[in-house]
């Protein structure tokens, strides 16, 4: 998900602000999270471009760099498209019920087992 901010939105210096949302999911411990970032487009004092990621009003490191697990700081993350992370755990909570087992029905005897044929 990408979104193009207006002017109203930048900190000094951006010339523009590009919002992107991801989900990640951890392959060491199963955590998932999602996160938004506002991405800012600078160019420094001589002429080179470069962006910052700001997540929750605060400047952030990369989160396609080298992401970090929130649980387990492993770096073993996959990152996936927004809305992957809640789609999960409303399937996992929708309410997968198995049927309730019913009585079982073995035929009795007095004598003990019937034999084989």
């Amino acid at each position: 998900m990408t979104e193009i901010s207006g002017q109203g939105h930048l900190r000094a210096g951006a010339t523009a602000v590009v919002t992107e949302a991801y989900a990640f999911a951890c392959m060491r411990c199963g955590y998932g999270w999602e996160q938004a970032y506002e991405i800012e487009h600078h160019v420094d004092a001589d002429g080179r471009t470069f962006v910052l990621y700001v997540a929750d009003g605060r400047v952030v490191p990369s989160p396609l760099n080298r992401p970090t697990c929130h649980s387990c700081d492993g770096h073993l993350v996959r990152i996936l498209r927004p809305g992957r992370v809640a789609s999960a755990r409303d399937a996992a909570h929708r309410g997968r019920r198995v049927p309730a087992a019913g009585p079982v029905e073995a035929p009795w005897t007095p004598k003990g087992p019937a034999p084989l044929p």
